[in-house]
């Protein structure tokens, strides 16, 4: 038993440890919500899905999506023209995998001219495809109403 306790927390040290030598993972997370921000700002759809990894989920209010690059479509037909991003903490979950939480915003104009904004909190697990960390399953949801 005390040996199978000092297996896990070795294994649970050398994968932190890995991680941790690769690089900072909230350092990784923001990288890659800067590209993912700048792909949405150029209204890239095709930007954005070469973020998530094969198999790679959105998951809103709506329910998941792996059409990515759709999905945007929809989101800049809408007039959604600029997202910002934060990543608040980062955690690596062994030597090839990170979560992460943090806050969006998107905002643009609407069919008629009219000023559109929304946000809220995401949340993402990183698995490393191809010797990058991508997107496996990130969920968005929009911050609630204020309390009445």
């Amino acid at each position: 038993m005390l040996r199978t306790c000092f297996s896990c927390l070795f294994v649970t040290a050398f994968s932190l440890s890995a991680m941790a030598a690769d690089g900072d993972p909230k350092q990784k997370a923001e990288a890659i919500a800067s590209e993912y921000a700048a792909s949405f700002n150029k209204q890239d759809g095709a930007g954005i899905a070469a973020l998530f990894a094969t198999g790679g989920v959105h998951v809103n209010p709506a329910g998941p999506r792996s059409d990515i690059a759709e999905f945007y479509q929809g989101a800049f037909k809408a007039g959604f023209d600029h997202e910002e991003i934060t990543v608040d903490q980062a955690w690596p979950l062994g030597s090839d995998m990170a979560l992460a939480i943090g806050g969006y915003r998107l905002s643009g104009k609407n069919q008629s001219g009219a000023p559109i904004e929304t946000g809220g909190i995401w949340t993402a697990t990183y698995v490393t495809e191809g010797g990058k960390l991508k997107i496996r399953l990130l969920s968005a949801m929009p911050k609630p109403p204020p309390p009445k």
